[in-house]
Order: structure tokens, then sequence, then C-alpha cells
């Protein structure tokens, strides 16, 4: 659970992963295109990430990716970001953070 914490809290964006899961890959995609430069951990790819998947289910994350981190505090997962996108609550969230400057 600390390492989430700390991997969590080193980017104003942080979303943890899976190379292979097409809702990671549409949720990174909707960050890029709005200009944000999230950290992206993929837990398939990383030494411990099974571990840190653990951790996000145990947060509430399920499933365990994708799982946003906007300002080191979870967001939520696909669900989530796009319910803020289509509220037009996201891009305020990440102006709030320094994750967006435009």
């Amino acid at each position: 659970m600390e390492r989430v914490t700390k991997l969590a809290s080193e980017k104003p964006v942080v979303i943890f992963s899976k190379s292979s899961c097409c809702m990671s890959h549409t949720i990174k995609t909707l960050f890029y295109d709005f200009g944000v430069n999230p950290a992206i951990h993929e837990l398939d790819e990383i030494s411990g990430g099974r571990e840190i998947e653990q951790a996000l289910l145990r947060l509430g994350c399920n499933p365990s990716v994708p799982a946003v981190f906007i300002g080191g505090e979870l967001v939520g997962g696909a669900n989530e970001i796009m319910s803020l996108h289509l509220s037009r609550s996201l891009i305020p969230m990440l102006r709030r953070v320094g994750g967006l400057w435009v």
C-alpha cells in the first residue's frame, strides 16, 4: 500500500494500467489527447506489479486497472474518469493539480 501511495504522488496524474487492457488504453489516450503527461505504471511489465494490483483492489479499485490518481488522490477507474469527463469536471480537476495548463 505504501508503494502505491508513493507512486501515486510522483506526478499530478498517475495511471496504473496493464499493457493488454483496452480500457487502460482508452483512458491513457484520453489524457494524452488533453495534453496531459501522466506517469504510467504498467503492472504487467514492472517488478512488484502483482502486489501493486492487490493494493489497488484493497483501495477499492475493482477492476484494479485502470486506476487513476489525480493530485495524489484516487479518482477511480474508467467509469469514474469518463463520468467526470462527460460532466465537464475532469479538465478543471486536472488544472487545479497542475496536470494541465491550457
